[in-house]
């Protein structure tokens, strides 16, 4: 073995794709919680090698080579070089922890592909000591290449699937296509813009919550690492332009993208570019339903003020905090929107089901094909008289299916779906279960909730809904703002947490899950307007620094 290591530097660049985790369906009576998160991902590119090391005139070079095509090649042209020389090399293929082991250990003399700052930790730490050296830069001075993922990729969508079933996930297929994951109760399926939604089991506790987001995201970070891939929590992609962005393989998505131009003109931006995080609350009777209903409905635009994330749109502030929540008012009214008739007397699983019957279909899914009934009645398909499917009558199945394409503010199933939220750091992933929990799944919480919000009316909710997206906690309101909604509203789930009284092995409530949420309370700053800070100061209007600064 040769004496002196030898890295290569090189430039950073990254593209991405939407993680998402979202929560599954669960049993009522017994409370628990779920989360959906939405991360994106991103890519380095490869670039030329410069440097060459210093070689003992008998030895062997041992080059460390992960399973990446663009610094295979380097290897070998490498070694076509060194070959005619006299020098005997070796390529050895394995993974990237493995290779930085190896330059410590004397088994690898040579890797071609340090990518940084991806690699930083990694990299560093041996540099310092004296372990490697740094040859050369690959490019200097270069700005951050960028590309978006696509489906058949070395690193696309497919690939990432693929390689996280070493954790068990077990695949589902569609037309030949893998477009998701199973594992128990939990599954990772495919979204639109190359997004993959992380759907979490249901669960007692805020802190399981976090336990399982924390692994979902342990094992995507190491797929990602080696993939060179990078995760990102946003509610929108801040680079890429719509068309930019590619279709995954889903039939459905086809109908829907299809049919959303003719509600609305920004559905296939809330397809294609958005991240978010939700959770999934249980409810115990009709009663519990509708209070619960109306608290979230009434104090979702806190929710969406609180995690407001999304402020750019390709690579520019778009005039939001929270552009994902924007782009939900322009959809599809027919499906979205908050819902006045929930603070009717007459609310209940009946006057729900009415509104669903009412709210045009998308598709009906028979013997493995997805049949297109955008439009179409819901109420002609129990009267057998659908068109996609003349005669047919729908099954439970089917009206399962209608019911995950209906989207308000908050969705109501066999459990109750909290959608306001931007996606974010894993912190804030598991601050809004904890947020949700503490608010209704303590009755004395649940009850100050209601009161705190009890006489808003349709008008005022309305307003809230509109200008949240817009001005975050700095939305006014009767006689002071948002902010002071959202400190109360955040008060209230600490104090419904603490009365939990469910401790983790340190004997620590829920109530620590929280603290960022608390302090974003506090302090009315929203993490969009900290991104904004950035990109007028210290970033010097670019976002791309946001792919590093703010990957997980």
């Amino acid at each position: 073995m040769v004496g002196e290591f030898v890295a290569v530097a090189l430039a950073q660049g990254r593209w991405p794709a939407g993680l998402d985790t979202t929560g599954a369906q669960g049993v009522h009576k017994v409370p628990y919680i779920q989360s959906r998160a939405d991360i994106l991902l991103g890519v380095k590119l490869a670039a030329r090698v410069e440097g060459q090391a210093a070689l003992a005139d008998d030895a062997t070079l041992d080059f460390g080579v992960p399973a990446w095509p663009g610094i295979t090649v380097k290897t070998e042209i490498a070694e076509q070089l060194l070959n005619p020389l006299g020098y005997d090399t070796q390529t050895h293929e394995i993974g990237l922890q493995v290779i930085y082991q190896g330059m410590e250990s004397g088994d690898v003399d040579a890797f071609l592909g340090a990518w940084l700052p991806a690699q930083k930790e990694m990299f560093e730490p041996r540099k310092a000591s004296g372990v490697l050296t740094d040859v050369a830069n690959n490019v200097d001075g270069a700005q951050m290449t960028l590309a978006v993922p696509a489906y058949l990729h070395e690193r696309g969508i497919r690939s990432f699937l693929e390689k996280l079933q070493r954790f068990g996930w077990q695949p589902m297929n569609e037309n030949g296509n893998l477009v998701a994951l199973e594992l128990g109760r939990c599954h990772i399926t495919l979204e639109p813009g190359g997004q993959l939604e992380l759907a979490g089991a249901p669960l007692d506790t805020v802190h399981e919550t976090c336990d399982e987001i924390y692994v979902h995201l342990k094992q995507v970070k190491e797929v990602a690492a080696e993939m060179n891939v990078g995760l990102l929590g946003l509610g929108f992609q801040p680079k890429w332009a719509r068309e930019d962005c590619p279709w995954m393989p889903k039939q459905r998505y086809d109908i829907m993208k299809a049919y959303m131009p003719k509600v609305g003109t920004l559905g296939l931006d809330m397809m294609l570019r958005t991240s978010t995080v939700q959770v999934n609350i249980d409810y115990g009777s009709e009663a519990d339903m509708i209070q619960k209903f109306r608290v979230g409905l009434a104090l979702q635009p806190v929710a969406t003020a609180l995690f407001a994330n999304s402020p750019f749109t390709e690579g520019k502030p778009n005039g939001f905090v929270s552009y994902r929540s924007q782009i939900w008012t322009d959809t599809d009214n027919d499906r979205s929107g908050m819902l006045d008739w929930v603070f009717d007397d007459d609310m209940g699983f009946e006057r729900y089901i009415e509104y669903a019957l009412d709210v045009p279909m998308y598709f009906v899914y028979r013997d493995g094909r997805y049949i297109d009934a955008s439009g179409q009645s819901f109420r002609d398909f129990l009267a057998g008289k659908l068109p996609a499917l003349p005669g047919e009558l729908p099954t439970l199945s089917d009206w399962d299916d209608h019911l995950t394409t209906l989207f308000p503010e908050v969705r109501l199933k066999r459990f109750m779906e909290m959608r306001g939220a931007d996606g974010g750091p894993w912190r804030r992933l598991c601050a809004l279960p904890a947020l949700w929990a503490g608010l209704c799944y303590d009755s004395e919480a649940l009850d100050a909730a209601w009161q705190l919000c009890r006489d808003f009316t349709a008008d005022e909710r309305n307003m809230l809904r509109r200008e949240a997206p817009v001005q975050g906690l700095k939305t006014p309101f009767r006689d002071g703002t948002l902010h002071d909604i959202a400190k109360q509203v955040v008060a209230i789930a600490q104090g419904g947490l603490e009365r939990r009284a469910r401790l983790d092995s340190q004997d620590r409530d829920e109530r620590m899950y929280l603290d960022q949420l608390a302090e974003i309370a506090e302090t009315g700053v929203t993490p969009a307007e900290t991104l904004l800070d950035l990109y007028t100061g210290r970033w010097n209007e670019s976002v791309d620094p946001v792919f590093t600064e703010f990957a997980y």
